[in-house]
């Protein structure tokens, strides 16, 4: 854990060592805001929730955090640094997972500054704090999915822009795939697999989330989906370093 730790501070360190953090945190915040107010209306609802401002977490998600993952290992492999990283006396896992936890604990950092919708909603109402905070914490663990997916594609090129890229499009065909057109599209096939497609859907996971109900089943699946995408990063790390 030491090692895995002293990862983490370092790549943490490494995002607000430049603007570029800043600039992502600010348009996070401003972002969340303009669509929970104006787009998600939020004061035409007349109800103290924050259902407008959960609603749209997984678009913004889509884009801005395979924009955070994109580096992690483009980055060290396009400088040749990955090369240094992997003779030092730390495992790929402890490697992997420091450089996630680093990115994760940078999101989690951008979601916890917009907590002042929080605030604005219990000053204008009395709302169910309870399904909030569960809001919120479906909010982290969805984001931890997305970077996991995103940090196995930078992990795969030495080229930023493909890493986001492909991460940014396995992450939509995750989120799109409960929908009612991709079941539509799937209704040739057996109702089984159709519901198995469904399932894979970040949307329909984070929305019984944001309404306060915890499951397990919910839980599990981001928790086990970030599992599999770092074990995938393990891999791929692992054959760049036998290479």
């Amino acid at each position: 854990m030491r090692h895995i730790w002293v990862i983490t501070k370092r790549e943490l360190s490494a995002y607000f060592a430049t603007p570029v953090a800043f600039v992502f945190i600010a348009i996070f915040v401003a972002l969340t805001g303009t669509f929970s107010f104006y787009i998600g209306n939020f004061f035409e609802r007349n109800q103290a929730s924050l259902e407008s401002f959960f609603a749209y977490h997984p678009w913004l998600y889509l884009l801005l955090v395979p924009a955070v993952a994109m580096r992690l290992w483009s980055e060290e492999r396009k400088s040749g640094t990955i090369e240094q990283l992997l003779t030092l006396p730390v495992t790929t896992t402890q490697a992997v997972l420091g450089k996630f936890l680093a990115a994760w604990l940078f999101c989690g950092i951008a979601l916890l500054l917009t907590t002042p919708m929080w605030l604005t909603v219990n000053v204008l109402g009395e709302p169910d704090n309870g399904a909030i905070a569960i809001g919120y914490l479906g909010s982290f663990l969805m984001a931890g999915a997305f970077l996991a997916i995103g940090t196995c594609m930078s992990a795969l090129t030495r080229n930023q822009i493909i890493a986001f890229i492909a991460g940014a499009v396995v992450c939509f065909l995750f989120t799109m795939s409960g929908l009612d057109f991709v079941r539509n599209a799937f209704s040739w096939a057996p109702a089984a697999l159709v519901e198995t497609i469904a399932s894979f859907s970040f949307l329909q996971r984070f929305e019984s989330l944001t309404r306060g109900v915890v499951e397990l089943r919910d839980l599990v699946f981001f928790l086990s989906l970030t599992v599999f995408w770092l074990f995938a990063t393990v891999i791929a790390v692992d054959s760049r370093k036998a290479a």
